[in-house]
Protein backbone atom coordinates (compact mmCIF):
# COMPACT_ATOMS: atom_id res chain seq x y z
CA UNK A 1 0.00 0.00 0.00
CA UNK A 2 1.23 3.52 -0.77
CA UNK A 3 2.01 5.99 2.02
CA UNK A 4 -1.36 7.53 2.76
CA UNK A 5 -3.98 8.03 5.46
CA UNK A 6 -7.70 7.71 6.00
CA UNK A 7 -10.62 7.92 8.39
CA UNK A 8 -12.97 5.36 9.94
CA UNK A 9 -16.54 6.54 9.45
CA UNK A 10 -19.40 4.03 9.64
CA UNK A 11 -22.16 4.71 7.11
CA UNK A 12 -24.74 4.76 9.92
CA UNK A 13 -22.76 7.58 11.59
CA UNK A 14 -23.20 10.04 8.72
CA UNK A 15 -25.51 12.99 9.44
CA UNK A 16 -28.82 13.44 7.67
CA UNK A 17 -32.56 13.94 8.10
CA UNK A 18 -33.74 10.35 8.10
CA UNK A 19 -32.60 8.83 11.37
CA UNK A 20 -29.47 7.04 10.14
CA UNK A 21 -26.60 7.67 7.76
CA UNK A 22 -27.25 6.61 4.16
CA UNK A 23 -25.76 6.66 0.67
CA UNK A 24 -27.38 10.05 0.15
CA UNK A 25 -26.00 13.57 -0.20
CA UNK A 26 -24.20 13.46 3.14
CA UNK A 27 -22.12 10.47 1.95
CA UNK A 28 -21.04 12.41 -1.12
CA UNK A 29 -20.23 15.39 1.07
CA UNK A 30 -18.05 13.18 3.25
CA UNK A 31 -16.15 12.10 0.14
CA UNK A 32 -15.66 15.82 -0.58
CA UNK A 33 -14.41 16.31 2.97
CA UNK A 34 -11.93 13.45 2.67
CA UNK A 35 -10.56 14.87 -0.56
CA UNK A 36 -10.24 18.38 0.89
CA UNK A 37 -8.46 16.87 3.92
CA UNK A 38 -5.99 15.03 1.68
CA UNK A 39 -7.16 11.58 2.74
CA UNK A 40 -6.93 8.47 0.59
CA UNK A 41 -9.11 5.99 2.49
CA UNK A 42 -12.64 5.88 3.82
CA UNK A 43 -12.91 2.85 6.08
CA UNK A 44 -16.44 1.61 6.70
CA UNK A 45 -17.69 -1.10 9.04
CA UNK A 46 -19.44 -4.18 7.63
CA UNK A 47 -22.50 -3.11 5.64
CA UNK A 48 -24.65 -6.24 5.91
CA UNK A 49 -28.24 -6.34 7.18
CA UNK A 50 -28.31 -6.61 10.96
CA UNK A 51 -30.72 -8.28 13.35
CA UNK A 52 -31.25 -7.84 17.09
CA UNK A 53 -28.44 -5.87 18.70
CA UNK A 54 -27.80 -4.02 15.41
CA UNK A 55 -24.16 -5.11 15.33
CA UNK A 56 -22.64 -4.95 11.84
CA UNK A 57 -20.49 -7.89 12.90
CA UNK A 58 -23.57 -10.12 13.20
CA UNK A 59 -25.30 -9.97 9.86
CA UNK A 60 -28.21 -11.85 8.32
CA UNK A 61 -25.96 -12.38 5.29
CA UNK A 62 -22.27 -11.89 4.55
CA UNK A 63 -23.21 -11.04 0.96
CA UNK A 64 -26.24 -8.76 1.30
CA UNK A 65 -26.40 -5.03 1.99
CA UNK A 66 -28.16 -3.21 4.82
CA UNK A 67 -31.46 -1.71 3.57
CA UNK A 68 -31.19 1.04 6.21
CA UNK A 69 -28.41 2.63 4.16
CA UNK A 70 -30.58 3.16 1.08
CA UNK A 71 -31.16 6.85 0.39
CA UNK A 72 -34.92 7.44 0.32
CA UNK A 73 -34.58 10.96 -1.09
CA UNK A 74 -33.10 9.48 -4.26
CA UNK A 75 -36.07 7.13 -4.52
CA UNK A 76 -38.40 10.10 -4.08
CA UNK A 77 -36.54 11.88 -6.86
CA UNK A 78 -37.23 8.88 -9.09
CA UNK A 79 -40.94 9.10 -8.32
CA UNK A 80 -40.98 5.97 -6.17
CA UNK A 81 -41.88 7.80 -2.94
CA UNK A 82 -43.82 10.89 -1.94
CA UNK A 83 -41.25 13.49 -0.81
CA UNK A 84 -43.65 15.32 1.52
CA UNK A 85 -44.67 12.14 3.35
CA UNK A 86 -41.03 11.18 3.62
CA UNK A 87 -40.10 14.43 5.32
CA UNK A 88 -43.10 14.36 7.68
CA UNK A 89 -42.53 10.81 8.96
CA UNK A 90 -40.88 11.87 12.24
CA UNK A 91 -37.46 10.27 11.96
CA UNK A 92 -35.98 11.95 15.03
CA UNK A 93 -32.64 13.63 15.57
CA UNK A 94 -29.40 12.61 17.20
CA UNK A 95 -28.08 9.09 17.53
CA UNK A 96 -29.71 6.17 15.70
CA UNK A 97 -33.05 5.00 17.07
CA UNK A 98 -33.03 1.61 15.38
CA UNK A 99 -36.59 0.60 16.24
CA UNK A 100 -37.97 3.76 14.67
CA UNK A 101 -35.67 3.73 11.66
CA UNK A 102 -36.32 0.04 10.87
CA UNK A 103 -40.09 0.51 11.06
CA UNK A 104 -40.15 3.61 8.85
CA UNK A 105 -37.55 2.42 6.38
CA UNK A 106 -39.37 -0.85 5.78
CA UNK A 107 -42.65 1.00 5.22
CA UNK A 108 -41.16 3.33 2.60
CA UNK A 109 -39.14 0.63 0.86
CA UNK A 110 -42.27 -1.45 0.44
CA UNK A 111 -43.96 1.57 -1.16
CA UNK A 112 -41.00 1.91 -3.53
CA UNK A 113 -41.29 -1.79 -4.38
CA UNK A 114 -44.99 -1.44 -5.20
CA UNK A 115 -44.31 1.50 -7.50
CA UNK A 116 -41.01 0.52 -9.03
CA UNK A 117 -40.57 -3.23 -9.24
CA UNK A 118 -42.37 -3.93 -12.49
CA UNK A 119 -40.56 -1.17 -14.36
CA UNK A 120 -37.20 -2.32 -12.98
CA UNK A 121 -37.91 -6.05 -13.37
CA UNK A 122 -35.41 -6.62 -16.20
CA UNK A 123 -32.62 -4.84 -14.28
CA UNK A 124 -33.51 -6.69 -11.09
CA UNK A 125 -33.42 -10.03 -12.92
CA UNK A 126 -30.03 -9.13 -14.37
CA UNK A 127 -28.79 -8.21 -10.87
CA UNK A 128 -30.09 -11.51 -9.53
CA UNK A 129 -28.39 -13.48 -12.29
CA UNK A 130 -25.05 -11.81 -11.47
CA UNK A 131 -25.36 -12.44 -7.73
CA UNK A 132 -26.04 -16.09 -7.08
CA UNK A 133 -26.54 -15.59 -3.33
CA UNK A 134 -29.46 -13.19 -3.63
CA UNK A 135 -32.29 -15.67 -4.27
CA UNK A 136 -31.43 -17.75 -1.20
CA UNK A 137 -31.23 -14.52 0.79
CA UNK A 138 -34.63 -13.39 -0.51
CA UNK A 139 -36.19 -16.73 0.41
CA UNK A 140 -34.53 -16.67 3.82
CA UNK A 141 -35.84 -13.17 4.58
CA UNK A 142 -39.33 -14.06 3.33
CA UNK A 143 -39.34 -17.13 5.55
CA UNK A 144 -38.06 -15.17 8.52
CA UNK A 145 -40.98 -12.80 8.11
CA UNK A 146 -43.41 -15.71 7.61
CA UNK A 147 -42.25 -17.32 10.86
CA UNK A 148 -42.63 -14.12 12.88
CA UNK A 149 -38.98 -13.10 12.89
CA UNK A 150 -37.78 -16.32 14.52
CA UNK A 151 -34.28 -17.60 13.64
CA UNK A 152 -34.14 -20.31 10.97
CA UNK A 153 -33.29 -23.04 13.48
CA UNK A 154 -36.75 -22.53 15.04
CA UNK A 155 -38.68 -22.91 11.78
CA UNK A 156 -40.68 -26.00 10.82
CA UNK A 157 -38.38 -28.96 10.31
CA UNK A 158 -38.95 -29.43 6.58
CA UNK A 159 -37.88 -25.91 5.61
CA UNK A 160 -35.36 -25.63 8.46
CA UNK A 161 -33.53 -28.56 6.85
CA UNK A 162 -34.23 -27.25 3.32
CA UNK A 163 -36.12 -30.29 2.06
CA UNK A 164 -36.60 -29.73 -1.67
CA UNK A 165 -40.39 -30.04 -1.57
CA UNK A 166 -40.59 -27.45 1.20
CA UNK A 167 -38.30 -25.06 -0.65
CA UNK A 168 -40.45 -25.31 -3.77
CA UNK A 169 -43.68 -24.83 -1.82
CA UNK A 170 -42.51 -21.75 0.07
CA UNK A 171 -40.83 -20.30 -3.00
CA UNK A 172 -44.20 -20.33 -4.74
CA UNK A 173 -46.22 -19.17 -1.75
CA UNK A 174 -43.82 -16.32 -0.82
CA UNK A 175 -42.88 -15.23 -4.34
CA UNK A 176 -43.86 -11.57 -3.90
CA UNK A 177 -42.02 -11.28 -0.57
CA UNK A 178 -38.92 -12.89 -2.10
CA UNK A 179 -39.03 -10.41 -4.97
CA UNK A 180 -39.32 -7.55 -2.49
CA UNK A 181 -36.10 -8.49 -0.71
CA UNK A 182 -34.26 -9.03 -3.99
CA UNK A 183 -35.47 -5.62 -5.19
CA UNK A 184 -34.20 -3.96 -1.99
CA UNK A 185 -30.78 -5.53 -2.57
CA UNK A 186 -30.85 -4.23 -6.12
CA UNK A 187 -31.48 -0.71 -4.79
CA UNK A 188 -28.71 -1.02 -2.20
CA UNK A 189 -26.05 -2.07 -4.69
CA UNK A 190 -27.21 0.40 -7.32
CA UNK A 191 -26.78 3.30 -4.90
CA UNK A 192 -23.52 1.97 -3.47
CA UNK A 193 -22.01 1.54 -6.95
CA UNK A 194 -22.87 5.14 -7.72
CA UNK A 195 -21.25 6.41 -4.50
CA UNK A 196 -18.17 4.25 -5.05
CA UNK A 197 -17.78 5.61 -8.56
CA UNK A 198 -17.96 9.17 -7.19
CA UNK A 199 -15.35 8.37 -4.55
CA UNK A 200 -13.04 6.82 -7.15
CA UNK A 201 -13.25 9.91 -9.34
CA UNK A 202 -12.20 11.98 -6.33
CA UNK A 203 -9.27 9.77 -5.39
CA UNK A 204 -10.96 8.12 -2.40
CA UNK A 205 -10.82 4.35 -1.99
CA UNK A 206 -12.89 2.25 0.39
CA UNK A 207 -11.57 -0.08 3.04
CA UNK A 208 -14.29 -2.57 3.85
CA UNK A 209 -14.27 -4.43 7.13
CA UNK A 210 -15.54 -8.03 6.86
CA UNK A 211 -16.09 -10.27 9.89
CA UNK A 212 -14.34 -13.61 9.69
CA UNK A 213 -17.45 -15.51 10.81
CA UNK A 214 -21.05 -15.73 9.65
CA UNK A 215 -23.89 -15.29 12.15
CA UNK A 216 -25.74 -18.43 13.25
CA UNK A 217 -29.06 -16.87 12.23
CA UNK A 218 -28.08 -16.02 8.68
CA UNK A 219 -28.94 -16.99 5.15
CA UNK A 220 -25.37 -18.26 4.80
CA UNK A 221 -25.59 -20.91 7.53
CA UNK A 222 -29.15 -21.91 6.62
CA UNK A 223 -28.43 -22.21 2.88
CA UNK A 224 -25.01 -23.92 3.14
CA UNK A 225 -24.90 -25.87 6.43
CA UNK A 226 -22.25 -28.18 4.99
CA UNK A 227 -19.69 -25.40 5.46
CA UNK A 228 -20.18 -25.22 9.24
CA UNK A 229 -19.71 -27.40 12.31
CA UNK A 230 -23.38 -28.36 12.72
CA UNK A 231 -25.10 -31.62 13.62
CA UNK A 232 -27.80 -33.24 11.46
CA UNK A 233 -30.49 -31.08 13.12
CA UNK A 234 -28.62 -27.85 12.44
CA UNK A 235 -27.28 -27.29 15.95
CA UNK A 236 -23.64 -26.14 16.31
CA UNK A 237 -21.24 -28.42 18.13
CA UNK A 238 -19.00 -25.48 19.04
CA UNK A 239 -19.08 -21.72 18.57
CA UNK A 240 -16.62 -18.91 18.07
CA UNK A 241 -15.15 -16.46 20.52
CA UNK A 242 -11.86 -15.25 21.94
CA UNK A 243 -10.20 -16.00 25.27
CA UNK A 244 -9.85 -13.39 28.03
CA UNK A 245 -7.90 -10.37 26.73
CA UNK A 246 -7.53 -6.60 26.87
CA UNK A 247 -11.23 -6.11 26.15
CA UNK A 248 -12.82 -8.67 28.48
CA UNK A 249 -11.73 -10.75 31.50
CA UNK A 250 -14.23 -13.49 30.52
CA UNK A 251 -13.23 -13.42 26.89
CA UNK A 252 -15.83 -12.76 24.23
CA UNK A 253 -18.45 -15.39 23.42
CA UNK A 254 -19.48 -14.48 19.88
CA UNK A 255 -21.70 -17.52 19.35
CA UNK A 256 -21.03 -17.84 15.61
CA UNK A 257 -20.92 -21.38 14.26
CA UNK A 258 -17.40 -22.45 13.40
CA UNK A 259 -16.40 -23.38 9.88
CA UNK A 260 -15.84 -26.97 8.86
CA UNK A 261 -12.50 -26.14 7.27
CA UNK A 262 -11.93 -29.73 6.13
CA UNK A 263 -15.16 -29.70 4.16
CA UNK A 264 -14.36 -26.27 2.74
CA UNK A 265 -10.91 -27.39 1.64
CA UNK A 266 -12.39 -30.27 -0.37
CA UNK A 267 -14.17 -27.89 -2.76
CA UNK A 268 -11.29 -25.41 -2.89
CA UNK A 269 -12.83 -23.02 -0.36
CA UNK A 270 -15.54 -22.15 -2.88
CA UNK A 271 -17.78 -20.36 -0.36
CA UNK A 272 -14.89 -18.13 0.67
CA UNK A 273 -13.87 -17.48 -2.94
CA UNK A 274 -17.40 -16.25 -3.63
CA UNK A 275 -17.37 -14.16 -0.45
CA UNK A 276 -14.05 -12.48 -1.26
CA UNK A 277 -15.20 -11.90 -4.84
CA UNK A 278 -18.34 -10.18 -3.54
CA UNK A 279 -16.39 -8.07 -1.04
CA UNK A 280 -13.90 -7.11 -3.74
CA UNK A 281 -16.73 -5.63 -5.81
CA UNK A 282 -17.77 -3.50 -2.84
CA UNK A 283 -14.39 -2.36 -1.53
CA UNK A 284 -10.95 -1.48 -2.83
CA UNK A 285 -9.20 -2.89 0.24
CA UNK A 286 -10.59 -5.69 2.43
CA UNK A 287 -9.86 -5.71 6.16
CA UNK A 288 -10.36 -9.24 7.52
CA UNK A 289 -11.54 -8.97 11.10
CA UNK A 290 -9.96 -11.57 13.44
CA UNK A 291 -7.30 -12.66 10.94
CA UNK A 292 -5.62 -14.75 13.63
CA UNK A 293 -8.56 -17.17 13.38
CA UNK A 294 -7.09 -18.37 10.08
CA UNK A 295 -4.04 -19.69 11.93
CA UNK A 296 -5.92 -21.04 14.97
CA UNK A 297 -9.33 -20.27 16.40
CA UNK A 298 -10.94 -20.36 19.83
CA UNK A 299 -13.54 -23.14 19.93
CA UNK A 300 -16.11 -22.89 22.73
CA UNK A 301 -18.45 -25.83 23.46
CA UNK A 302 -22.01 -24.99 22.48
CA UNK A 303 -24.07 -23.95 25.49
CA UNK A 304 -21.29 -22.27 27.47
CA UNK A 305 -22.18 -18.91 29.03
CA UNK A 306 -18.70 -17.37 28.61
CA UNK A 307 -15.70 -18.02 26.38
CA UNK A 308 -13.41 -19.07 29.24
CA UNK A 309 -13.74 -22.84 28.67
CA UNK A 310 -12.76 -22.82 25.03
CA UNK A 311 -9.66 -24.26 23.41
CA UNK A 312 -7.54 -23.57 20.33
CA UNK A 313 -8.11 -25.44 17.07
CA UNK A 314 -5.92 -25.30 13.97
CA UNK A 315 -7.15 -23.03 11.17
CA UNK A 316 -6.67 -23.37 7.40
CA UNK A 317 -3.47 -21.32 7.43
CA UNK A 318 -1.30 -20.44 4.47
CA UNK A 319 -2.99 -22.90 2.10
CA UNK A 320 -6.21 -20.91 2.39
CA UNK A 321 -4.43 -17.57 1.95
CA UNK A 322 -2.56 -18.80 -1.11
CA UNK A 323 -5.85 -20.02 -2.65
CA UNK A 324 -7.31 -16.54 -2.16
CA UNK A 325 -4.26 -14.84 -3.65
CA UNK A 326 -4.31 -17.29 -6.54
CA UNK A 327 -7.91 -16.44 -7.37
CA UNK A 328 -7.42 -12.70 -6.87
CA UNK A 329 -3.92 -11.62 -7.90
CA UNK A 330 -3.04 -8.22 -6.53
CA UNK A 331 -5.81 -8.29 -3.93
CA UNK A 332 -5.34 -5.75 -1.14
CA UNK A 333 -6.07 -7.13 2.32
CA UNK A 334 -5.44 -5.73 5.79
CA UNK A 335 -5.05 -8.39 8.47
CA UNK A 336 -6.65 -7.53 11.80
CA UNK A 337 -4.03 -9.30 13.88
CA UNK A 338 -4.97 -7.94 17.30
CA UNK A 339 -5.47 -9.99 20.44
CA UNK A 340 -3.34 -12.87 21.70
CA UNK A 341 -0.67 -13.43 19.07
CA UNK A 342 1.56 -16.48 18.82
CA UNK A 343 4.65 -17.17 16.76
CA UNK A 344 2.38 -19.11 14.41
CA UNK A 345 0.14 -16.09 13.81
CA UNK A 346 3.16 -13.84 13.25
CA UNK A 347 4.62 -16.33 10.79
CA UNK A 348 1.32 -16.59 8.89
CA UNK A 349 1.06 -12.81 8.65
CA UNK A 350 4.65 -12.56 7.40
CA UNK A 351 4.15 -15.26 4.78
CA UNK A 352 0.86 -13.73 3.61
CA UNK A 353 2.51 -10.40 2.84
CA UNK A 354 -0.56 -8.60 4.19
CA UNK A 355 -0.08 -5.55 6.41
CA UNK A 356 -1.08 -6.05 10.03
CA UNK A 357 -2.41 -3.49 12.49
CA UNK A 358 -0.75 -1.33 15.13
CA UNK A 359 -3.09 0.47 17.54
CA UNK A 360 -1.57 3.46 19.32
CA UNK A 361 -3.83 3.08 22.35
CA UNK A 362 -2.23 -0.35 22.97
CA UNK A 363 1.34 1.01 22.88
CA UNK A 364 1.60 2.46 26.39
CA UNK A 365 0.96 -0.46 28.70
CA UNK A 366 3.76 0.63 31.08
CA UNK A 367 6.17 -2.01 29.80
CA UNK A 368 7.87 0.55 27.53
CA UNK A 369 8.52 -2.39 25.22
CA UNK A 370 5.22 -2.75 23.36
CA UNK A 371 5.24 -3.84 19.72
CA UNK A 372 2.72 -1.08 19.11
CA UNK A 373 5.23 1.72 19.82
CA UNK A 374 5.81 3.56 16.52
CA UNK A 375 9.61 3.27 16.60
CA UNK A 376 9.19 -0.52 16.24
CA UNK A 377 7.04 -0.41 13.10
CA UNK A 378 7.92 -1.74 9.70
CA UNK A 379 6.49 0.05 6.68
CA UNK A 380 4.10 -2.76 5.77
CA UNK A 381 1.54 -2.13 8.49
CA UNK A 382 -1.48 0.04 9.22
CA UNK A 383 -1.22 2.33 12.23
CA UNK A 384 -4.55 3.11 13.92
CA UNK A 385 -5.17 5.76 16.55
CA UNK A 386 -8.00 3.48 17.57
CA UNK A 387 -10.62 1.27 15.96
CA UNK A 388 -14.40 1.04 16.38
CA UNK A 389 -13.79 -1.21 19.42
CA UNK A 390 -11.55 1.32 21.15
CA UNK A 391 -12.37 4.36 23.21
CA UNK A 392 -12.03 7.59 21.30
CA UNK A 393 -8.68 9.25 21.97
CA UNK A 394 -10.46 11.86 24.10
CA UNK A 395 -12.18 9.15 26.15
CA UNK A 396 -8.84 7.36 26.53
CA UNK A 397 -7.27 10.57 27.84
CA UNK A 398 -10.08 11.17 30.33
CA UNK A 399 -10.77 7.61 31.51
CA UNK A 400 -7.62 5.63 30.70
CA UNK A 401 -4.86 4.49 33.03
CA UNK A 402 -3.03 7.65 34.22
CA UNK A 403 0.36 5.91 33.88
CA UNK A 404 -0.40 5.00 30.27
CA UNK A 405 -1.43 8.56 29.49
CA UNK A 406 1.69 9.92 31.16
CA UNK A 407 3.86 7.57 29.08
CA UNK A 408 2.05 8.61 25.91
CA UNK A 409 2.65 12.28 26.75
CA UNK A 410 6.34 11.59 27.33
CA UNK A 411 6.72 9.45 24.19
CA UNK A 412 5.07 11.96 21.85
CA UNK A 413 6.31 15.04 23.72
CA UNK A 414 2.80 16.31 24.45
CA UNK A 415 2.66 19.34 26.70
CA UNK A 416 -0.19 19.85 29.16
CA UNK A 417 -1.46 22.80 27.12
CA UNK A 418 -1.47 20.89 23.79
CA UNK A 419 -4.40 19.22 22.04
CA UNK A 420 -3.83 15.62 23.17
CA UNK A 421 -5.99 14.08 20.43
CA UNK A 422 -4.23 15.85 17.58
CA UNK A 423 -0.82 15.16 19.13
CA UNK A 424 -1.49 11.41 19.23
CA UNK A 425 -2.75 11.56 15.65
CA UNK A 426 0.42 13.45 14.72
CA UNK A 427 2.46 10.60 16.21
CA UNK A 428 0.66 8.09 14.00
CA UNK A 429 0.88 10.28 10.92
CA UNK A 430 4.63 10.69 11.44
CA UNK A 431 5.25 6.95 11.85
CA UNK A 432 6.92 4.84 9.18
CA UNK A 433 3.69 2.85 8.67
CA UNK A 434 2.53 3.02 5.08
CA UNK A 435 -1.02 3.72 6.22
CA UNK A 436 -2.43 5.72 9.13
CA UNK A 437 -6.14 5.61 10.01
CA UNK A 438 -8.18 6.84 12.94
CA UNK A 439 -11.81 7.44 13.82
CA UNK A 440 -13.59 10.62 12.74
CA UNK A 441 -14.45 11.15 16.42
CA UNK A 442 -10.73 11.61 17.13
CA UNK A 443 -10.40 14.49 14.68
CA UNK A 444 -13.51 16.04 16.23
CA UNK A 445 -12.07 15.63 19.74
CA UNK A 446 -15.14 13.77 21.01
CA UNK A 447 -15.27 11.67 24.16
CA UNK A 448 -17.19 8.71 25.56
CA UNK A 449 -20.50 10.06 24.27
CA UNK A 450 -19.29 9.33 20.73
CA UNK A 451 -17.93 5.83 21.23
CA UNK A 452 -18.94 3.39 18.49
CA UNK A 453 -18.77 0.11 20.40
CA UNK A 454 -17.80 -1.32 23.77
CA UNK A 455 -16.87 -4.99 23.17
CA UNK A 456 -18.76 -7.52 25.25
CA UNK A 457 -21.74 -5.21 25.80
CA UNK A 458 -25.09 -4.85 24.03
CA UNK A 459 -27.81 -2.25 23.85
CA UNK A 460 -25.95 1.03 23.50
CA UNK A 461 -23.57 0.47 20.60
CA UNK A 462 -23.52 1.31 16.88
CA UNK A 463 -25.60 4.47 17.42
CA UNK A 464 -23.28 7.47 17.24
CA UNK A 465 -23.93 9.97 14.46
CA UNK A 466 -21.85 12.96 13.50
CA UNK A 467 -23.61 16.32 13.74
CA UNK A 468 -24.36 18.11 10.49
CA UNK A 469 -21.57 20.53 9.63
CA UNK A 470 -19.09 19.04 12.08
CA UNK A 471 -16.69 17.96 9.32
CA UNK A 472 -16.02 21.51 8.22
CA UNK A 473 -13.35 23.31 6.25
CA UNK A 474 -11.32 24.27 9.32
CA UNK A 475 -10.89 20.64 10.38
CA UNK A 476 -10.16 19.59 6.79
CA UNK A 477 -7.45 22.24 6.55
CA UNK A 478 -5.84 21.05 9.79
CA UNK A 479 -5.85 17.42 8.62
CA UNK A 480 -4.54 18.40 5.18
CA UNK A 481 -1.58 20.25 6.66
CA UNK A 482 -0.61 17.24 8.78
CA UNK A 483 -1.10 14.87 5.85
CA UNK A 484 1.23 16.89 3.66
CA UNK A 485 3.77 17.44 6.44
CA UNK A 486 4.24 13.71 6.95
CA UNK A 487 4.30 12.68 3.29
CA UNK A 488 0.87 11.06 3.05
CA UNK A 489 -0.63 13.41 0.44
CA UNK A 490 -1.24 12.46 -3.19
CA UNK A 491 -0.20 15.58 -5.11
CA UNK A 492 -1.51 14.18 -8.39
CA UNK A 493 -4.99 15.28 -7.36
CA UNK A 494 -3.94 18.92 -7.18
CA UNK A 495 -4.26 19.01 -10.96
CA UNK A 496 -7.42 16.92 -11.17
CA UNK A 497 -10.77 18.53 -11.84
CA UNK A 498 -13.29 18.27 -9.00
CA UNK A 499 -16.00 15.70 -9.65
CA UNK A 500 -19.53 16.62 -8.63
CA UNK A 501 -22.51 14.42 -7.77
CA UNK A 502 -24.03 15.24 -11.12
CA UNK A 503 -21.03 13.69 -12.87
CA UNK A 504 -22.12 10.26 -11.69
CA UNK A 505 -25.87 10.61 -12.11
CA UNK A 506 -27.52 7.79 -14.02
Amino acid sequence: MIRASGIIMPVFSLPGKYGIGTFGREAYEFVDFLRSAGQKYWQVLPMGPTDCGNSPYSSLSVFAGNPLFIDLEELAGEGLLDADRLRMAGWGNGDVDYDKVIFLKNRFLRQAFERGYEEARADVNDFSARNGWVWDFGLYMALKNYFGGRPWYEWDEDIRLRESSAVMRYASELKTEINYHIYVQYLFFKQWDKLKKYAEKNGITFIGDIPIYAAMDSADVWATPENFQLDKDGRPSAVAGVPPDYFSKDGQLWGNPLYDWNAMEKDGYGWWIRRIDSAGKLYDVIRIDHFRGLESYWSVPYGEKTAINGHWEEGPGLDFINRIKGWFPGIKIIAEDLGLLTDGVRELLKNSGFPGMKVLQFAFDKSENSDYLPHKYERNCVCYGGTHDNATIREWLEDGDPDEIALAREYFGIGNDEDFCMAVIRGGMASVADTFITQMQDYLGLGAEARTNVPGTVGDNWKWRMKAGAADGAIAKKILRMTKLYGRYDYSFDTGEKTTMEDVDD
